[in-house]
């Protein structure tokens, strides 16, 4: 039977995992097995001297007991199946080993139904053989230590299996001192776990709520809720913000134009006034410019008078900029002497109203989309 100290060892190694299983599914489970097993060394012992035909099927079943998911303990019966060999004496003789076995199991969940096991414990065994063929009839007990691991799959909520290879050691025959044997084991089990989870209870139904009808206080299309920009005129399109929606509105102004006398690119003090309103203007839409043109009469050499005309839009725009403190990034000034004549003809009239300057705002302004 198996010794006192390896009884002691698992009840202490047991304690600490002392946990419940998963609700409603009980710690419980049992199983059975089927698989191969291969004595090493086999036809190597000193009185093996041919190899007879194995029997290596081996069985085994079980019962567990789990501490929480992931470990447990369980106690089984496992027959390793048989060795035969023909001795020195020529007689055939054979072995097989069996026996009771406790251990712990440890599980590692490695996908949604998959999972990998480890387990380590011992097996109180008795080596046999069968007497059939006239040999001595021999047997042998011990505890033999044993290691495994295995790969499972979950079938259903209860049933699982898994594929195992366990190493037992030490599997030898101390009595007649002619065995010393370990083992190797590949096999299949299907466990089955008792009980079964527990349902989550339905959720009460929710009680019905009075739901108020959403407002659009401002008639603009956007509930109340989502409203960001109350109050938005009732003709102006919105955005789902409910907030006004705006395009460019870009125009063209022509504020009159500043007349110099013959021959000079000096301003009449007369003019401050309209560069004045120019640059109110200016003030008030700060996304405008403006373009100072220069002109000039009909009256003697082009090349001068281009050059005059040009004279005549830089004293502008030196006003516009540091008198009337208007950005010189706002403003450009340009000449174009006799090409763009306001009166045709050679009279008096004509070349008064030709010597002169025009400002030309263009201004960018953010207007309402109406509906």
């Amino acid at each position: 039977m198996m010794n006192n100290s390896l009884k002691a060892l698992l009840l202490v190694s047991a304690l600490p995992f002392a946990a419940n299983a998963a609700d409603g599914l009980s710690p419980w489970y049992a199983g059975a097995g089927l698989g191969i097993n291969n004595y090493e060394p086999n036809c190597d012992q000193k009185t093996m001297m041919t190899c007879g035909e194995d029997d290596p099927y081996a069985w085994d079943v079980f019962g567990g007991f789990l501490f929480n998911e992931h470990f447990g303990v369980e106690l089984g019966y496992r027959d390793l199946g048989r060795a035969e060999w023909v001795d020195y004496s020529n007689v055939l003789n054979d072995v097989g080993a069996r026996g009771l076995s406790l251990g712990l199991v440890a599980f590692f969940p490695i996908a949604e139904k998959w999972s990998l096991s480890a387990e380590a414990g011992a097996m109180d065994y008795l080596l046999y053989n069968n007497k059939q063929w006239g040999s001595q009839y021999y047997s042998d007990s011990g505890i033999a230590p044993y290691i495994g691991a295995g790969v499972g799959y979950q079938l259903t909520e209860n049933l699982k299996l898994q594929a195992k290879y366990r190493r037992y050691e030490n599997l030898d025959d101390d009595a007649f001192n002619t065995l010393e044997m370990e083992s190797n084991y590949w096999g299949l089990e299907l466990s089955y776990r008792f009980g079964e989870s527990k349902k989550a209870a339905p959720a009460p139904a929710p009680v019905p709520m009075v739901k108020e009808e959403p407002k659009d206080s401002d008639m603009d299309g956007v509930f109340d809720e989502q409203d960001q920009c109350p109050a938005t005129p009732s003709n102006h399109k919105v955005d789902s913000k409910g907030c006004t929606i705006y395009k460019d509105d870009v125009s063209t102004y022509t504020l009159g134009s500043l007349r110099f006398a013959n021959n000079s690119s000096v301003i009449n003090p007369n003019s401050y006034a309209d560069i004045e309103k120019l640059a109110n203007y200016m003030n008030q839409h700060p996304g405008s410019t403006v373009e100072i043109g220069g002109h000039a009469s009909n009256v003697g050499n082009p090349d001068y008078n281009l050059k005059l005309s040009d004279k005549r839009a830089q004293a502008t725009a030196k006003v516009l900029v540091e008198k009337y403190g208007i950005a010189a990034s706002r403003v450009s000034a340009k000449g174009y002497g006799i090409t763009m004549p306001v009166m045709d003809g050679n009279s008096d009239e004509a070349h008064a109203a030709n010597r002169r300057v025009e400002a030309v705002v263009t201004g960018s302004e953010k207007v309402a989309v109406l509906k």
